[in-house]
């Protein structure tokens, strides 16, 4: 993939779709990416292109989804919700009833599968699906502010076209929905980097959670303690994801970017820069295989913006190009450098390397122990 096709998808119809006013998940990330990269000149051009889609079709969604629980997000979305709905998460705290719970679900989950089919005609190299990542919703189950979850449908369907999958989810929570939908498979390895579930939300995602009968070994999860800072990160991906990615040799990577991992997101405690994406996708890229990119979460909107901005940056060999919007980045006290997308280094103190370190080797030890044999890797 010396000469890369990328498409960047995002329609139009995501506008009518907005979640709650007072959730901190805001929909409109995908458009403001999308406004940022054409204000740059990079939706168009030599290698890549901007393209529409349409919603999911049902048989698509019931890839996972049950009937009862989508009719069930039809009929709440219509006004008729109930107290039985709760069992499934649908009015819950972070799940709670909208009338287009299952119409924006459907549409996000077209554009990824829109992604998958773009990459199984193999005339397109990369896609970026900046409304997905949608991982934490269940056959029955809303949870985590998703719905329907459009990349573990996307997982399994192309597993279901023959395909070896990596699934790489960088989003601080644990990608619990998709590890769950591929917990029996080895045609699907997730491999999960997270804030630890002692922690955060959904308080799943420990080392142990390797997978059952065929899928024993095939998930595997990267639980990081508060204060992780990008050093200690990449150790836990060179370490890790690396040697596994080269073990499994995978035919397509989802690549799930959620961007709360950055420092200053107000829901998580990791201390990461968007240096970090930069790096994991230069080595994806450098592994010739087609990449099925989406977001995710990230609840601090401009860092989110710029995070997946750079990141359309990178897969497109844009990065170098002169993108200066004159905002500050993470964890900056004004706005005012000019340094482009990429965020500034973050200073890491004695007594913050003293707390991670530990346990950041620990971990890795751990998973080397439990998971690297069933690869074959020592």
């Amino acid at each position: 993939m010396s000469d890369r096709n990328a498409v960047f998808l995002y329609s139009d119809k995501l506008e009518r779709y907005t979640y709650p006013p007072e959730l901190p998940f805001k929909t409109d990330r995908a458009l403001q990416v999308r406004k940022m990269l054409a204000s740059f000149g990079l939706l168009g051009g030599s290698g890549k292109e901007e393209l529409d889609f349409d919603a999911a079709d049902r048989t698509h969604l019931e890839i996972l989804h049950t009937p009862r629980y989508l009719d069930a997000l039809i009929k709440c979305g219509g006004g008729e919700w109930g107290i039985h709905d709760l069992e499934m998460g649908i009015g819950g705290p972070d799940s709670p009833v909208f009338s287009a719970m299952y119409e924006h679900g459907a549409l996000v989950t077209g554009a990824t599968l829109t992604g998958a089919d773009l990459l199984l005609s193999k005339d397109v190299d990369i896609v970026f699906n900046p409304s997905g990542g949608l991982h934490h919703a269940g056959p029955e189950r809303a949870a985590g502010f998703c719905y329907v979850n459009d990349v573990a449908i996307a997982c399994l369907y192309l597993a279901n076209q023959s395909k070896k999958v990596l699934y790489l989810d960088v989003d601080v929570h644990h990608g619990d929905g998709v590890q769950n939908a591929c917990y029996e498979r080895n045609d699907v390895l997730t491999i999960s980097m997270h804030e630890t579930g002692r922690m955060l939300f959904p308080g799943t995602g420990f080392v142990d959670e390797i997978g059952r009968g065929n899928g024993r070994g095939y998930s595997v999860n990267i639980p990081l303690p508060p204060e992780t800072y990008d050093g200690a990160y990449m150790s836990c991906f060179n370490d890790i994801v690396v040697p596994l990615a080269g073990a499994y040799k995978p035919d397509v990577i989802v690549f799930e970017l959620g961007a709360d991992a950055l420092a200053g997101d107000p829901l998580a405690h990791l201390k990461l820069t968007n240096k970090v994406y930069a790096k994991i996708l230069r080595y994806l890229l450098k592994l010739n295989i087609p990449l099925l990119m989406t977001g995710g979460g990230g609840y601090h909107v401009e860092n989110t913006v710029r995070a997946w901005a750079l990141a359309w940056g990178v897969v497109t060999g844009e990065e170098a190009r002169d993108m200066n919007i004159g905002l500050g980045g993470v964890m900056l006290e004004s706005t005012d450098w000019m340094g482009g997308l990429q965020d500034m280094e973050l200073s890491v103190s004695d007594e913050q390397k003293r707390i991670v370190d530990p346990v950041i080797e620990k971990t890795i030890g751990e998973i080397k122990e439990i998971v690297f044999p069933i690869h074959g890797l020592s």
